[in-house]
């Protein structure tokens, strides 16, 4: 009896809530107790879940799951205070990855990797201020096929050979 109240107690001092709860309609928000971190999941109308993950007063935080309505999930990451923040994986609807990369505080930063399966094809792209802003490497087959140079969004430059690519930005590394 003293270990299940220590448990118990244990438990209410963490703050720590699950909160399960179905509804036949989609894009409905779920009202939570004020303070506490609750696992939450929302369905679509034909009972097959939406999103997963945590929440505390209603704000995203921590680990997210979301889903297309045929059960694949569509992206997973980690929210912080309602904006994707960290590393993120985006998916179609067949479960194939087509993107993944950095959030900062709901903006896309740092490098991005954009996947082309039916062509083979692999971009590697670095952003800042959710804008394409530095280098873009293009793979084909894995094999580095074209580098660009972006500043806000805008295409600046094109290189198809390394020696090329070198020549006109010396001392510049693509790590």
């Amino acid at each position: 009896m003293r270990t299940s109240i220590a448990l118990f107690l244990i438990f209410l001092g963490t703050n720590i809530a699950f909160g399960f709860t179905t509804y036949n309609e989609p894009n409905i928000a779920l009202t939570k107790t004020e303070g506490v971190k609750m696992y939450s999941k929302e369905y679509y109308g034909n009972g097959k879940m939406k999103a997963e993950g945590w929440e505390i007063n209603g704000v995203k935080t921590g680990y997210w799951i979301f889903y297309y309505s045929n059960g694949n999930v569509t992206s997973r990451g980690h929210y912080l205070e309602n904006e994707k923040n960290g590393y993120w994986h985006f998916y179609d609807e067949n479960g194939q990855e087509i993107k993944e990369g950095h959030y900062s505080k709901g903006s896309a930063e740092n490098w991005w990797i954009f996947y082309d399966i039916a062509n083979a094809l692999t971009s590697k792209f670095q952003y800042k201020n959710n804008q394409k802003n530095g280098f873009c490497l293009r793979y084909k087959n894995k094999k580095l096929i074209k580098a660009e140079k972006y500043s806000s969004n805008k295409k600046e430059g094109e290189w198809t050979s390394i020696f090329a690519f070198k020549r006109d930005n010396p001392g510049v590394s693509l790590r």
